[in-house]
Order: C-alpha cells, then structure tokens, then sequence
C-alpha cells in the first residue's frame, strides 16, 4: 500500500477538482498521468467516469452512459481499495448514474439540460 504522500500530484489535484464538479480539468490531470501509464487502468477508469459526468453535463446521454460502462468495467480488477480509494463507495454512485441515465434518449440540446434526470452526488477522498 502506497503512503498518502507517493501519489503524484495530479492524482491529488484531480480530488479537489472532482470534488468541485470541475470534470473537464478532472480529465486534463488523470490524461496526463494515464499517457505516461496506459497500462494503469485504474486511472483509465476515473478518467472515463469524469468524462461520462461531464458529457452528461451538456446533453451528451449516450456518451456519458457508454463512459460510465467503461468506468464500471475498468474499475472492477482494483476492487476494493487501490491508491488510496475505496471503490466500494465509488461503485454505488456508477450504479446509480447508470440507472439514472434516460435509456432511450442519446442526446439533448444544451438548453434542455436541466429536464435530464440529476445524477448523485459523489465524493472522492483518499482513505490511509
């Protein structure tokens, strides 16, 4: 198990960015740490999980829903602890946005958003 101080410093930017619904920098900070480790999925799967709120954020429903799955998929192998975050508090917020994700709907004009279903609230902290 990693100290809380060996992660680098975009994984603990992406926290606090998380944290303030800033997704589309959530995406820049976990990018940047996952083309130097592409075969870190872990970080592949919080990066797909922030890029599914933030295309949900403008409309784009399939989009988020495909990215969410693929958080969800990716995810699942570091279950239940891994760099620092419990992922079995992570995985019933994924669930949720899942269901809540209009199935018969793949996108809405921007203005239209606010008629989308609200996502859950989640977040993210690192546990010793």
């Amino acid at each position: 198990m990693k100290d809380l101080t060996d992660y680098p410093d975009e994984y603990y930017e992406f926290f606090i960015k998380f944290n303030e619904g800033d997704y589309y920098t959530c995406h820049d900070l976990l990018e940047d740490m996952w083309m130097t480790d592409k075969g870190n999925l872990f970080l592949k799967g919080l990066l797909q999980m922030s890029v599914a709120i933030y295309h949900y954020s403008y409309g784009n429903v399939k989009g988020a829903r495909l990215m969410m799955q693929a958080a969800h998929d990716y995810l699942q192998t570091y279950r239940p602890v891994y760099w620092g975050l419990n992922l079995e508090k992570v995985y019933p917020f994924i669930d949720e946005c899942l269901s809540t994700f209009p199935v018969k709907i793949d996108r809405v004009p921007y203005e239209d958003v606010p008629t989308l279903p609200v996502l859950p609230v989640l977040y993210l902290y690192l546990e010793d």
